[in-house]
């Protein structure tokens, strides 16, 4: 049986039986309730299995469904020499329609500093990363994810970065791409900082992608940011949100962090859009930890 009529047989099934089913009003009501959320898988996930060369960036919209998440968000280091490949991109675009998976994003890393203090620096950056944002509208996609990265002052920081993200989305807009910033280390994980550049860029295709886990401003005194906190300031301007997750308790809660608590913000923000699973733990393998990272969202979905 191919994978058209499965899923066929599968629907028709599903509908002759929920006829005989009967179902107490309390079940019927969760039933019904419907997320304001989506979840889609982060490419991160699987970057031991990427490395190790156990699996292709094309793979990995296959794999994403059958772990039961139909939308991806790429990492461009996985496909970085086929960014200009339409052939390639043709192929990917065909595996996606044929799987029913959606492309959300292309997380953008190793292609310049963003708010380099040399004008011509942040040009290049710019250039460099024009080639993701065609892709990206190839693919489908409706964002880029970038680094704020800079040098100088908290000031200084801000207004170079912001000069970087404008230009690009000056670019991002004649493919109707977005442009956003996750709290990815350093300055950008303070959400005090990352608030005032996108002020400063002041344009509608830029955003944040608000990460629960990145927080960390100086690996090497351990500072962190407030996540909570971080998170309640970022979801304004946020195009996108990462469900990161390390490690679960024996009831397949996070330990780091109260998923529920953030999920809370999230709502409250008026956020609807995609909710990836990024699994960043050493605990468990990558697939199984993607599934625990899933079930805890849809049990807290459910919650909210």
């Amino acid at each position: 049986m191919n994978t058209t009529n499965r899923r066929n047989f599968i629907k028709t099934t599903i509908a002759a039986t929920a006829g005989t089913m009967v179902v107490s009003n309390v079940f019927a009501g969760i039933a019904a309730k419907e997320s304001p959320f989506k979840i889609s898988l982060a490419e991160w996930s699987l970057h031991k299995t990427l490395f190790a060369k156990e699996m292709t960036n094309l793979q990995f919209p296959v794999v994403s469904r059958e772990l039961g998440i139909e939308a991806v968000e790429y990492v461009n280091q996985f496909f970085k020499e086929q960014a200009k490949d339409e052939k390639y991109l043709a192929e990917l675009l065909k595996i996606t329609k044929n799987e029913g998976v959606t492309n959300v994003l292309i997380m953008c890393d190793g292609e310049g500093m963003v708010g380099a203090p040399v004008k011509a620096e942040r040009i290049k950056t710019v250039e460099n990363h024009k080639k993701w944002i065609n892709a990206a509208a190839f693919l489908g996609c409706h964002s880029i994810r970038v680094n704020a990265g800079s040098q100088g002052s908290f000031e200084e920081q801000q207004k170079l970065a912001a000069d970087g993200l404008h230009m690009l989305c000056e670019y991002g807009d004649t493919k109707k791409i977005n442009v956003i910033v996750e709290n990815h280390g350093g300055l950008s994980s303070n959400g005090d900082w990352l608030v005032g550049v996108m002020k400063m860029v002041d344009h509608k295709r830029v955003g944040t992608l608000p990460d629960f886990g990145n927080f960390t401003i100086n690996r090497e005194t351990g500072e962190e940011y407030d996540r909570y906190k971080g998170v309640e300031q970022l979801m304004p301007y946020a195009k996108g949100v990462s469900g990161k997750s390390y490690a679960f308790d024996a009831q397949g809660n996070e330990t780091k962090m109260d998923y529920y608590k953030l999920m809370k913000i999230v709502k409250d923000s008026g956020y609807k859009g995609y909710v990836d699973v990024e699994y960043e733990g050493s605990e468990l393998p990558e697939k199984e930890g993607i599934i625990a990272t899933k079930k805890l969202l849809e049990k807290v979905f459910a919650s909210l």
